[in-house]
């Protein structure tokens, strides 16, 4: 009786095993803003679903770190879900306290820049197989805005913007021919 008791586990552990499962990566970490109280950052996952019905998210979890030291810490509960059949990019908002970015004197002053380390874990529903934990890492490095782009905006959103300007510009020439 055990042996079939014993069969049985190691098939359905083999099945759940072989069960394609959802892949994430951290596709970066971007400078949004600065308020009075802190400077917020987004950090883009892109989600693979293999499935063709979406998935729920259960919870990101996230860890911030520079020169060793956590700079950030915090969870996302219930970000949503993840598109069937496809990629979804989600942004998960990091904010870092001004008390915080003090202490990162040295590394702003050497390049104006801070060099980073992001642990995210992404916990996902999995239907019959239960919730599942991506673990994922990236480090890099976040340009700091100059006085002037955090006044009158970044020269690349002035640029993002002209260029939008000019293709509906194009779009509508095309329209009215």
């Amino acid at each position: 009786m055990s042996g079939l008791v014993d069969k049985a586990k190691n098939y359905v552990a083999e099945k759940i095993a072989n069960v394609p499962k959802p892949d994430a990566s951290l596709t970066g970490v971007d400078f949004k803003k600065v308020s009075f109280d802190s400077a917020d950052y987004i950090a883009k996952v892109a989600v693979n679903n293999p499935y063709p019905h979406p998935l729920p998210i259960c919870e990101i979890k996230y860890t911030l770190k520079s020169i060793g030291n956590v700079i950030a810490s915090g969870n996302m509960p219930d970000p949503g879900s993840i598109k069937a059949s496809g990629t979804t990019v989600l942004e998960v908002p990091v904010k870092v306290p001004h008390s915080i970015i003090v202490t990162l004197v040295k590394d702003i002053a050497r390049d104006w820049d801070i060099d980073y380390e992001l642990d995210l874990a992404l916990i996902i529903d999995l239907p019959l197989v239960g919730n599942i934990t991506i673990p994922l890492n990236r480090k890099g490095e976040i340009k700091l805005p100059t006085l002037s782009e955090v006044i009158w905006g970044s020269k690349d959103e002035a640029a993002k913007e002209e260029a939008l300007k000019q293709a509906s510009k194009e779009t509508k020439k095309e329209t009215s021919k």
